[in-house]
């Protein structure tokens, strides 16, 4: 029974390891300490911009913010033309007012908080359709 537990605790190590790269060139050692991120204070830019090149189409932000609850239904989220017709019967003010500050279940922006009112709309209008 030793020798399988010994064999086994081997054998998961071996798989589990990965290989490294333990160069020891200049090259290799600047990549290994790398930093993995930087830190901005306020009123610093980043080196690279990591805002999006132009609006996002309405499905786009449908498929990464408003999928998970409106392509399910869940915590009843309108998912069908029937689902959403007493939502638009209320008007197309009251809806997009409901996204972006949010109601009942749905939080403020559909968890997209980087969405303008714009994008919002549009990926009302894409749900709808």
């Amino acid at each position: 029974m030793k020798k399988l537990s010994a064999a086994l605790l081997l054998l998961s190590t071996a798989v589990y390891a990965q290989p490294q790269d333990n160069a020891m060139t200049e090259e290799a050692i600047k990549k290994r300490l790398q930093p993995i991120g930087e830190v901005y204070l306020a009123g610093q830019t980043a080196a690279v911009d990591t805002a999006p090149a132009g609006p996002r189409s309405g499905e786009q932000v449908y498929q990464a913010s408003c999928f998970a609850c409106h392509g399910s239904g869940a915590l009843g989220a309108p998912k069908t033309a029937a689902d959403w017709e007493p939502r638009l019967a209320k008007g197309a003010d009251t809806l997009l007012n409901h996204a972006i500050n949010g109601f009942n279940a749905m939080p403020p922006r559909g968890t997209c908080m980087d969405c303008s009112d714009d994008e919002i709309q549009a990926a009302i209008d894409f749900m709808v359709k």
